[in-house]
């Protein structure tokens, strides 16, 4: 699987506040509203801006904060494919991961990447290609990778207990747990 589209670079420390604003949280639910507000306080030209297809270069520690999934759905209905960063906080890797919304850690890419070109992704060979050159990364383990390529856990899981199954069975909870 390859992924090509523009780089938007930024920086260390991108939380889940400023990819998605908690003042959004509990009054905008449509994922194609949320993603008119994606990174609106740290990159107002973002939401008018991104293409499908476009991909995501942040420096160490993006998406740490909350756990609160808007943070990746603002980016996945926004058009974002990848996010490629130094390193991930823990919960919004899982949550991308879910989302169908690929994470790569990647820094010396995303060292060498310079903020709009063209950068291309090849999921296949785990290499980053950019202007700078070609770059390795880590694969993902071939369950996360599973995940990704059905579109999202909740897809993967329908397709796996048919198309149909419009509710998972969930185990029966007992008092106390």
């Amino acid at each position: 699987m390859i992924l090509r589209g523009r780089a938007w670079k930024y920086g260390d420390d991108v939380n889940t506040d400023v990819i998605f604003p908690g003042k959004y949280t509990y009054t905008v639910t449509d994922p194609k509203e949320q993603a008119q507000h994606a990174l609106e306080d740290l990159d107002p030209n973002f939401a008018g801006n991104v293409q499908p297809g476009d991909i995501i270069a942040g420096g160490k520690n993006w998406g740490n904060g909350s756990s609160r999934e808007q943070a990746v759905g603002c980016l996945k209905y926004s058009g974002i494919t990848a996010i490629m960063a130094k390193s991930f906080g823990r919960i919004y890797f899982r949550n991308a991961v879910n989302n169908g919304l690929v994470p790569i850690t990647c820094a010396a890419a995303v060292d060498a990447i310079q903020n709009g070109e063209t950068v291309e992704i090849d999921l296949d060979a785990h290499t980053v290609n950019c202007a700078a050159g070609a770059f390795d990364f880590p694969p993902l383990s071939p369950s996360l990778f599973a995940i990704i390529q059905a579109g999202g856990l909740i897809q993967m899981l329908r397709k796996k207990f048919g198309a149909d199954a419009k509710r998972l069975p969930m185990p029966e909870m007992k008092g106390g747990e």
